[in-house]
């Protein structure tokens, strides 16, 4: 039977891998946020929804950006 290799935590590359979607994270949610406002500001004629929804996104970036952050230094696990 193959026996399974451990995960280097340690290996710059695995880090790498672990730590390249963070940059990417907030920018993403910040602009999800922001088109589902825009589509409901369309949608029901008005001109605020596409802030709150922004703010919503950030919020939301930044708080599964902590929650990854706190999992991979062990602070959590879910």
């Amino acid at each position: 039977m193959p026996e399974k290799r451990p995960q280097n935590a340690s290996n710059p590359w695995a880090q790498y891998g672990r730590y390249s979607f963070l940059a990417f994270l907030l920018p993403a949610s910040a602009a999800v946020g922001y088109v589902l406002g825009s589509l409901l500001d369309r949608t029901f004629g008005t001109r605020f929804l596409y802030i709150v929804f922004l703010i919503l996104g950030i919020a939301a970036g930044f708080i599964e950006m902590v929650r990854e952050m706190l999992k991979n230094q062990g602070g959590q696990d879910e």
